[in-house]
């Protein structure tokens, strides 16, 4: 079990160091190979979604894999039903993002139902061992007011998978959807700290090494992409630290710390989503709606793009820190 004082101080700052180095020391093999099998991502000329111009390799994903899970459980002595749960739920994410990946790099789309099917089933992993949005604390009359096991479920696995999903949507430029994620994981874990949740604090900086690792490699000009089954990955993760810490004794106004924490992809692909609803587009279907696009779009550069939203996003997050510390 995790210990408290100086030395958890020190296994946090250990499994960040152990995860980034993983992450930084698998990329590079894993590119060559990446190059050998034609596993890459082409450029196209006339998409506006295709902004890279050289072939760039598609297999940070497996590198970030290992990375969190060595790390992980090195340093956290957690070998639980939860963290199997945990396991099989990425490794679920981690293989269908593959197929996906795989079928991109040959021109073709793969069918978007599998793809949900096996999210909702990562979700339902988790939510069965235990990993679930239970109820909040009543702001008034300060009692915990527990929610139908349906409702449970419900919010659980919406959570999960819209998380997941918005995370994968935000995977559209060099170092924005790895930032994004690093700085809604730096936050989760300050929130985690704060809140004395060591469990959720270790998931929460393990993240953020992974993330640093492999922003080494992905900023602008990015030498690799994490791919679907990257982007899903950390979205799954993401969503997970935050029903395992911040969700935890939520009163009603806390409950947007998390949301706040992951404001940018939310609120962005919230927008993306309803416009090709009301458009009659699948919502699954690939455009050029987000916000990156749109700020390219406005005459920014990739950097400035990027700069902006990671910006946002820190505004954001600071936010939800400041609205933890006054439900304090």
């Amino acid at each position: 079990m995790l210990k408290s004082g100086d030395f958890c101080s020190m296994l946090y700052a250990g499994a960040f160091i152990v995860s980034l180095l993983i992450v930084v020391l698998l990329i590079p093999p894993l590119g060559r190979l990446a190059l050998k099998i034609d596993f890459v991502d082409k450029p196209r000329e006339n998409e506006e979604r295709k902004l890279h111009k050289k072939p760039i390799p598609l297999t940070a994903s497996y590198a970030i894999f290992a990375g969190f899970f060595i790390a992980y459980l090195l340093f956290s002595g957690e070998y639980t039903w939860q963290t199997a749960a945990l396991f099989a739920g990425g490794l679920l994410l981690l293989v269908i993002g593959t197929v996906d990946d795989w079928y991109k790099t040959r021109g073709k789309d793969f069918p978007a139902l599998p793809k949900m099917l096996v999210q909702v089933s990562a979700a339902v992993i988790v939510y069965l061992a235990g990993i679930r949005f239970t109820g909040f604390y009543n702001p008034f009359s300060e009692e915990y007011i527990s929610l139908p096991v349906w409702l449970q479920f419900t919010l659980t696995i919406l959570w999960i998978f819209g998380v997941t999903t918005v995370i994968n949507f935000s995977d559209g430029m060099d170092g924005l959807a790895g930032g994004l994620s690093a700085i809604s994981g730096t936050t989760l874990f300050i929130v985690a700290l704060t809140m004395g949740q060591s469990h959720s604090a270790m998931l929460a900086i393990v993240l953020v090494g992974v993330t640093a690792g492999y922003l080494k490699f992905n900023k602008p000009p990015a030498k690799v992409f994490m791919g679907d089954a990257g982007a899903t990955f950390l979205g799954f993760i993401l969503a997970v630290i935050a029903l395992d810490g911040a969700f935890k004794q939520a009163t009603v106004l806390s409950i947007l710390i998390p949301i706040l924490a992951l404001g940018v992809p939310i609120f962005d692909n919230l927008f993306v989503v309803i416009k090709r609803f009301l458009e009659g587009k699948a919502i699954y279907q690939a455009d050029a709606s987000q916000a990156h696009y749109r700020l390219l779009r406005a005459g920014l550069t990739h950097k400035q793009t990027l700069a902006v939203l990671c910006l946002v996003s820190v505004c954001l997050c600071l936010s939800s820190i400041i609205l933890m510390l006054v439900q304090i």
